[in-house]
């Protein structure tokens, strides 16, 4: 004895291929993506990276020309040797400080960091002794070890111009290892 209608046994049969249809599917797709989650697990497992070993640092600047002077090379040496025989009149002239700022440049340089980049005109809403301020400023986003934040902050505030400079820091959790790798190699424990 059957129980049922015959419509129910025709739509039952459409659903179960239908069913079929849409489980096929979602397996293929789902293969596609386990595969590249694997692919990517597998690619940081190779690679050993502790969490927080890297920091990303920010430092916000006036200007791009003392961005530009926190994060590139120290001048040569032509450019140090007329500082110093122009030095007594660069003293006469209230700028005596030229020579240690230049001599002191070179975040990259110093190894403080691996990559520097030099982000331009950011608007930067803050207060300042009881006052809301509004600048436009540069935001340099250092990449470098979490060891050498402190020497990194130090070095920002005894060469930049800004009473109170920012320095702030993230560790780096994740990321390509290679690129991580560059990082640890360009900058010494």
């Amino acid at each position: 004895m059957r129980f049922g209608l015959p419509a129910t046994e025709g739509l039952q049969a459409g659903g179960h291929l239908r069913a079929f249809f849409v489980i096929a599917l979602l397996s293929v797709l789902m293969l596609t993506l386990l595969r590249t989650v694997g692919l990517r697990a597998f690619s940081m497992a190779s690679e050993t990276y502790t969490s927080g070993t890297h920091s990303a640092a920010f430092v916000t600047c006036p200007n791009e020309q003392v961005a530009k002077d926190l994060a590139r090379a120290k001048l040569s040496q032509v450019e140090l040797n007329w500082l110093h025989i122009h030095q007594g009149c660069l003293n006469r002239a209230g700028k005596g400080n030229v020579k240690r700022k230049y001599q002191s440049r070179g975040i990259v340089e110093k190894k403080l960091a691996a990559c520097v980049n030099i982000v331009p005109k950011i608007t930067s809403v803050y207060e300042w002794q009881g006052k809301i301020q509004e600048d436009s400023e540069v935001l340099l986003m250092i990449k470098t070890r979490s060891s050498k934040v402190a020497s990194l902050a130090e070095y920002v505030r005894s060469n930049h111009p800004y009473e109170v400079a920012e320095v702030i820091s993230l560790p780096i959790e994740q990321g390509n290892p290679p690129y991580l790798k560059w990082l640890g190699d360009a900058v010494p424990e």
